[in-house]
């Protein structure tokens, strides 16, 4: 967690340069919000629209080595994750000063959270988009994904135990702790589906962005963290569509249907408790208490429900 201590913090104009020096592309910048890393929209002159990417100072080159990797898988199957820049020298990561920065492709659309209602057909495209990305993925690896990473649901309940102090629904959360089943299917998963980082056009899913939480753990997991933010302020009906959609792509194990709900329940304790933390390190950070009303509001239904 000390890494929203080194979180970047350039300017506009300051990315604007990096942009120009290392990948040789002039345009105008505009930020865009962002956890521990800064993140930039990058026009040019005839329009064409990049993301500028500058890692925090303390992430390592193996982990934005493994995005870039499973960002080029995934590039050889669908049309809904970015592609990867080089730079002017022919690389997939550039540096400045202490950061490491890499330029990624724009994918035009809104984000999920944007859009309400969320019909059934968008839903359910969700829910396909994500199950055909986790079986182009399971046979995928790399050595940096093994890692114990806070937002990894392998971890929720440490973090509960952590952290749950901070929270005034402290005993709330604490009821989302369960036993964890360590025979779930494993895989490379993106991790953080939230509806910020969906993107829609019309009834339909154009964009899944920001792969810095990618994490070698539970499959089912990558599911779970969508439903998690589906169903903040909407019944959780809405629910059954996702699954559809993933299940025609991706068929769930008897087992992972088992747990689903615990792990969704899991994800949104894991949410308020990390938020709770994090704002004591960068209370000027927005970002950082996005969705937290609505988790506040839909976490007591979903564990009354069971």
């Amino acid at each position: 967690m000390r890494l929203l201590v080194h979180t970047p913090a350039f300017d506009v104009d300051s990315a604007r340069v990096a942009v120009e020096e290392i990948f040789g592309i002039s345009a105008t910048a505009r930020a865009l919000p962002s956890e521990r890393d800064q993140n930039f929209l990058l026009t040019t002159e005839a329009g064409e629209k990049f993301v500028l990417k500058i890692a925090n100072a303390l992430e390592s080159r193996a982990l934005l080595e493994a995005q870039n990797a499973v960002l080029d898988r995934l590039a050889q199957e669908v049309a809904f994750t970015p592609r990867v820049t080089p730079t002017l020298n022919g690389e997939m990561i550039g540096r400045r000063a202490d950061h490491l920065v890499r330029l990624v492709t724009y994918l035009p659309g809104v984000p999920l959270a944007e859009i309400t209602p969320h019909s059934p057909e968008l839903l359910h495209d969700l829910g396909g988009k994500l199950g055909y990305m986790d079986r182009v993925l399971q046979d995928f690896d790399h050595p940096a994904v093994h890692r114990d990473f806070h937002w990894d649901l392998a971890n929720g309940n440490r973090i509960i135990d952590e952290y749950s102090e901070l929270v005034a629904e402290r005993e709330l959360v604490r009821q989302c702790r369960f036993e964890l089943d360590t025979n779930l299917r494993r895989s490379v998963i993106h991790g953080d589906a939230n509806d910020y980082n969906v993107l829609v056009d019309a009834d339909r899913v154009s964009g899944l962005i920001d792969f810095g939480d990618i994490v070698y753990t539970w499959t089912v997991g990558n599911l779970a963290v969508a439903l998690a933010y589906v169903v903040l302020g909407n019944p959780a009906a809405s629910a059954k569509h996702v699954i559809d959609g993933y299940n025609e792509e991706f068929e769930l194990l008897k087992e992972e249907r088992e747990v689903l709900w615990k792990l969704v329940r899991l994800r949104l304790a894991m949410s308020m408790c990390l938020a709770a933390h994090q704002r004591r390190q960068r209370p000027e950070n927005e970002y950082l208490d996005i969705s937290q009303r609505a988790i506040r509001e839909t976490l007591p239904r979903l564990v009354e429900h069971g």
